[in-house]
C-alpha cells in the first residue's frame, strides 16, 4: 500500500514522529518507531492517531486563545 500522506509543513515531521513515539509509549506501546504497524489491531493504530490529533488540536486552541 503507497503512503501519500504529505506533510503540510515538512519541517514538522521530526517533531510529529517524537509525539507520535510519546502517545505510543502513553499507551503502552513500547518501541513505536521500530514496530511492524501491521501486526498492531486497527483499535491500537487508531488511539495513537488519535490522540495526536487531540494534542494537536489542543495546542492550536491554546494558540487561537493566546495562552
Amino acid at each position: 500500500m503507497a503512503n501519500n500522506n504529505k506533510a503540510v509543513v515538512p519541517e514538522a515531521r521530526m517533531a510529529l514522529n517524537q509525539m507520535k513515539a510519546e502517545i505510543a509509549g502513553e499507551l503502552g506501546l513500547a518501541n513505536y518507531e521500530n514496530m511492524d504497524k501491521g501486526n498492531l489491531t486497527s483499535r491500537q493504530n487508531g488511539y495513537v492517531g488519535g490522540y495526536m490529533t487531540k494534542r494537536l488540536v489542543e495546542a492550536a486552541e491554546r494558540s487561537m486563545a493566546g495562552k
